[in-house]
């Protein structure tokens, strides 16, 4: 298998140059942890298997960061995701917690292989694995154990890349020189900062500043939540230099407004003084979508709000949407992708908009789906041509109803008139004289006894 891996990768020497080079900015730091920990140095390039060593890379399972942190285990080590920040992307906080988890797995399963198994997988499933195995008298070794293709292929994968950067040559690869010396170096900021302000102030490209800062998810770093921002080394000092002689004394140009109540992206524009569009552009905000109560919102500073963001809002801050009103009545309706389908090629299926269908599932809008991946769509109540016979059916039904109770009723009103009618008809026949009733009235039978009286 790591043979076969090798020929993949040498097969593709641009792929495996534009991973090594993106790897320069992080691998002495990495490198530099491992050794602190006295942990394998190869697993400096797992992030080569994770996410070609990209930190902003966010996989179909919504995994994020060159160590493809899922949500919940970036939680369970301390890895804030909020309005403003995903530290599932911080070079240095996604490190570290990359770390401790690797040697909570070696020191759960006392191998590497393994704890490299459960770093993909998941380690309850490799330590059910483990379980059947010894229940059946099997090894419990990598090899061993029955497991997704993926998690096969894991450890081979991680060896053949290990392989080709310890010798280029052989497979002639082309690999950029790294140096044995630090890429970069963190610089303190106490005050919100635009992203713009803070790559001017240290003389490097924007993009090579989100590089380096990936988990800044908005034009602002907010001192409270991210108290350092990390620099190439050279860049670091000129910054440092610049800041104090920066002319201006407003650093950032946002601030976070917490919504007072439910409203639309419309009505909330309005109130901070902002373009619709540029509001929902820069808190991610799809359309036919309202702003929940409480929700928080990257809005500009202005004179009513012009202080520094606090750090319970740094770092609590989420956004909460809820479909719009509307005319047709919506259903929230969970979908399953089908094999080579986008999510652009997802929302034409179901006549949706690419923007929204991404807001909803909190997904780029240029995020690739795998085959029977579950996602969430917003589709207009219709009935179906099975609701529409059964609804007919009952119709006919409840008409049969009712014409047959309503011609009992009439039958029954028929014959009570006709009685009714009848019985008067007899009595007047037989009504007695008014001498008779007179003399009658002289022998009145007593109160309760019933008279019968035959014709």
């Amino acid at each position: 298998m790591v043979q076969q891996r090798v020929a993949f990768y040498a097969a593709r020497p641009d792929y495996i140059l534009r991973m090594t080079e993106r790897s320069r900015k992080y691998l002495f730091y990495i490198v530099e942890e491992l050794e602190l920990r006295h942990m394998p140095t190869e697993l400096a390039l797992l992030p080569f298997v994770e996410s070609a060593f990209n930190p902003q890379a966010v996989s179909s399972a919504k995994a994020a960061g060159m160590w493809q942190f899922m949500p919940a285990t970036g939680k369970t080590y301390d890895l804030k995701q909020n309005m403003f920040r995903d530290d599932r992307r911080d070079v240095l906080a996604s490190t570290q917690a990359a770390l401790d988890y690797l040697q909570k797995l070696h020191d759960m399963f006392g191998d590497w292989q393994l704890a490299l198994a459960a770093y993909n997988w998941g380690e309850n499933n490799v330590a059910n694995a483990i379980a059947k195995n010894q229940r059946a008298g099997l090894g419990t070794t990598y090899s061993d154990l029955s497991m997704p293709m993926e998690t096969r292929m894991y450890v081979p994968k991680l060896q053949a890349i290990k392989d080709i950067v310890e010798d280029p040559q052989k497979y002639n690869a082309t690999l950029p020189e790294i140096g044995n010396h630090p890429y970069f170096q963190s610089v303190d900021i106490t005050h919100d900062i635009d992203v713009t302000v803070a790559a001017k102030l240290a003389e490097v490209d924007v993009k090579d500043f989100k590089e380096l800062n990936p988990a800044a998810n908005r034009p602002v770093i907010l001192a409270a939540g991210t108290p350092q921002i990390l620099l190439p080394w050279d860049n670091a000092a000129i910054f440092r230099r610049n800041l104090k002689t920066y002319s201006t004394n407003q650093l950032a140009s946002w601030t976070a407004w917490t919504v007072p109540a439910t409203m639309t992206a419309s009505g909330a524009a309005q109130r901070v003084g902002m373009n619709e569009n540029e509001l929902r552009a820069v808190n991610h905000i799809p359309p036919r979508m309202m702003i929940k109560v409480g929700s928080t919102l990257l809005v500009p500073r202005s004179e009513r709000m012009d202080s520094d963001v606090t750090e319970h809002v740094a770092d609590n801050a989420q956004l909460a949407l809820a479909p719009e009103p509307s005319p047709v009545r919506l259903h929230r309706t969970f979908v399953r992708a089908r094999r080579g389908e986008s999510l652009a090629t997802l929302a034409k299926r179901y006549d949706q908009r690419l923007a929204s269908v991404a807001g909803w599932n909190k997904l780029r809008t240029s995020a690739s789906l795998r085959a029977g991946q579950r996602l969430v769509v917003y589709l207009p109540v219709k009935a179906r041509a099975g609701d529409i016979r059964v609804a007919r059916t009952q119709t006919r039904h409840e008409t049969r109803v009712v014409a047959r109770a309503n011609t009992r009723r009439t039958t029954k009103v028929v014959a009570r008139a006709q009685v009714r009618h009848e019985t008067k008809i007899v009595a007047r026949a037989h009504a007695p004289s008014r001498t008779q009733v007179a003399k009658s009235s002289r022998h009145r039978a007593p109160r309760g006894t019933l008279v019968a009286e035959s014709h």
